[in-house]
């Protein structure tokens, strides 16, 4: 890990960032533009202040920005000016701005660092945000970034490192309030003013019994406007949902969504609290996981324009090669019917349109199939329904489109031209419907990302059984020969 002293220097005497509030209103016309983004003149201003080696010219721009902007700032400029931008603004490179960067872009700038500064950044952050930082390093600069943390610090995120990726236990806060059935409203209330350690936000407040299990939740709102005397236990809501550490993210986030949670308790495999899960988390993971399914389907990666470029290249070549793959079995099928095309050029110019609309079509319930897993509203349960519902509007679609490419193709060509055509688009667009759904559900069953590259294989499909049926008729009805 390269070592840039200046900056480490001021990143391990500056003072944390939260020790001066800082509004989160300084949007103005100077810096942002009418869509709150950095505007270009702005970038612009930083980048030659860099050039030419003004670092004080460089903190005075920069300083008035919110954490989240100075992260959108790093990541717009080279990236071989970050070091050099960060070294320049080091006291107000805080927890909150390095939580906010891209997972490259911050990767990146880590590798600028040595393990001593990325420790005091990982010290500012909460406990989940500190995984997240420390997790994408390398396993030998891990080990020498969490012998800097202190001993609390390296035990929480030590524990952490031990699940799974993109588990409650990796994403969950440390940072919650527990406290023993026994006491009364005024107890927990006098407990809340003396222990001026926390720091950190919550929501509600978790009540565990002596094994340390949660046996109820007090939302804070509860508290304040309850009497001093009552008892928790006559307070508290015993039902609540509890979050494995083991379980998968996206799970978690449709929990909070299905049952409108603020915050949710995480428990081990034995049931004791462990820790918390907030809305806040769930939103990041609903956008990435988001983000994640819409370019899986596409074959693209990870797509983000800060992948090193040999990423970049290795996950998107193989879905092209695979693409290639299968466009070559609809070559196939239509040199097959080559004769054919041959004696009547019509073939030619129409046959593209039969493909295309049952792609588009395909493409469409794939979307559809895709999120209803995502979003556990297609499941093992209800796969034929959905399909039938599926195949039923592909029939309504494919018999509008028929008409009308029907009537046109019996106007410019021939009538029976314009059947066969009408024929070849309802049979299209009704298997583009099944395979919308078919595929998405083939890869959930083989316990596979859905997402994953699924209109690879539809387009496939819907290419080559729309070719096959446009030929295939135009033969049988005598409009060509093989």
């Amino acid at each position: 890990m390269a070592d840039i002293r200046n900056l480490d220097d001021d990143l391990l005497t500056a003072e944390p960032a939260d020790a001066e509030v800082r509004p989160d209103d300084r949007v103005d016309d100077e810096r942002h533009d009418e869509e709150n983004r950095l505007k270009p003149s702005f970038v612009s201003a930083v980048h030659d202040a860099l050039e030419a080696g003004d670092k004080g010219a460089v903190y005075d721009l920069v300083e008035p920005l919110h954490a989240a902007d100075i992260a959108d700032l790093i990541e717009l400029l080279e990236p071989r000016e970050r070091a050099a931008l960060a070294s320049a603004i080091s006291d107000l490179m805080s927890g909150d701005v390095i939580a906010e960067l891209n997972d490259y872009v911050r990767d990146d700038l880590m590798d600028t660092l040595s393990a001593q500064a990325v420790a005091v950044i990982a010290e500012q952050l909460d406990t989940d945000d500190a995984v997240q930082l420390i997790e994408d390093l390398d396993e030998a600069d891990q080990r020498a970034v969490m012998a800097e943390l202190e001993p609390e610090t390296r035990a929480a995120v030590s524990s952490a490192l031990a699940y799974p990726e993109e588990t409650a236990g990796r994403l969950m806060s440390r940072n919650f309030v527990a406290v023993p059935e026994h006491m009364s409203v005024g107890d927990l209330i006098d407990y809340l003013r003396e222990n001026g350690d926390i720091e950190h936000d919550f929501f509600e407040v978790f009540v565990i019994d002596e094994r340390h299990h949660p046996v109820g939740t007090c939302a804070l709102n509860w508290v304040l406007t309850t009497p001093r005397n009552v008892k928790l236990t006559d307070l508290m809501k015993r039902d609540q949902t509890l979050i494995p550490v083991t379980m998968d993210q996206e799970e978690a986030a449709l929990m909070f969504q299905k049952y409108a949670l603020i915050s949710a308790a995480v428990v081990d495999e034995s049931g004791r609290l462990v820790g918390q899960m907030t809305v806040d988390d769930i939103v990041h993971i609903i956008s990435e996981e988001a983000g994640e399914d819409a370019l899986l389907m596409s074959g693209a990666g990870d797509g983000d324009i800060n992948e090193p470029l040999r990423e970049a290249y290795s996950s998107r070549v193989r879905w092209l090669i695979a693409n290639l793959g299968t466009a070559v079995i609809a070559s196939a099928i239509i040199a097959f019917f080559g004769a054919a095309i041959e004696q009547l050029v019509a073939l030619a110019v129409l046959m593209p349109i039969v493909a295309s609309i049952g792609g588009n079509a395909g493409t469409q319930t794939m979307a559809v199939a895709v999120r209803a897993i995502a979003t556990n509203q297609l499941t093992r349960s209800n796969t034929r329904r959905i399909l039938w519902r599926e195949f039923r509007v592909a029939l309504l679609n494919g018999g509008t489109i028929a008409l009308l490419i029907g009537a046109a193709t019996a106007v410019l060509f021939t009538p029976m031209m314009g059947v066969v055509i009408a024929l070849a688009m309802v049979v299209n667009i009704a298997i583009a419907g099944l395979a919308g759904v078919l595929v998405p559900v083939i890869f959930e069953r083989l316990d596979q990302d859905p997402a994953v590259a699924s209109s690879v294989f539809v387009t496939m499909i819907t290419d080559s059984m729309g070719f096959f049926a446009f030929l295939g008729l135009a033969v049988a009805m005598g409009l060509a020969t093989l």
